[in-house]
């Protein structure tokens, strides 16, 4: 990784043909809504990195979590991040915005083309919604 590549985590739920997106309060996305995620933090693996940001900004707990891909993004000021992508197929508690997440929500895709979003929070929403078409073999997620 390069040195100026900062380390982050995203995290992608998705309950009913809905995706699980928040409100950002800061940036680099203050006012966008994305996937629940953030920086990874000293002494974590990625994986504890998704686990604490989605209970930090949702108040959700994920069960198994499995990472999707790897992807790099330009943010504010010139700053890169190395953001890697988890998929977790269940999720458990009472969902509240929280930490930098002023809003925590679940959105249809149809409902996600119309939000200030992410360019690549909707792309990667919209690759998933179609390969969950495509396959029938997609885990349920345990409603809370």
């Amino acid at each position: 990784m390069p040195e100026h590549d900062i380390h982050a985590v995203s995290v992608v739920a998705v309950r009913g043909g809905r995706f699980l997106l928040v409100l950002r309060g800061r940036a680099p996305a203050d006012g966008l809504f994305a996937f629940p995620g953030g920086r990874v933090e000293a002494g974590e693996n990625d994986e504890q990195a998704a686990r604490r940001e989605l209970m930090e900004e949702t108040g959700l707990s994920a069960g198994q979590i499995m990472p999707v891909r790897e992807m790099r993004l330009g943010g504010n000021g010139g700053k890169r991040y190395r953001l890697k992508v988890f998929r977790v197929p269940e999720v458990s508690g009472a969902l509240i915005a929280g930490d930098d997440a002023v809003h925590a929500g679940w959105y249809t895709i149809e409902e996600m083309r119309e939000l200030p979003i992410t360019a690549s929070t909707l792309a990667l929403a919209e690759e998933i919604a179609a390969e969950g078409l495509q396959r029938k073999d997609l885990p349920a997620t345990k409603e809370s």
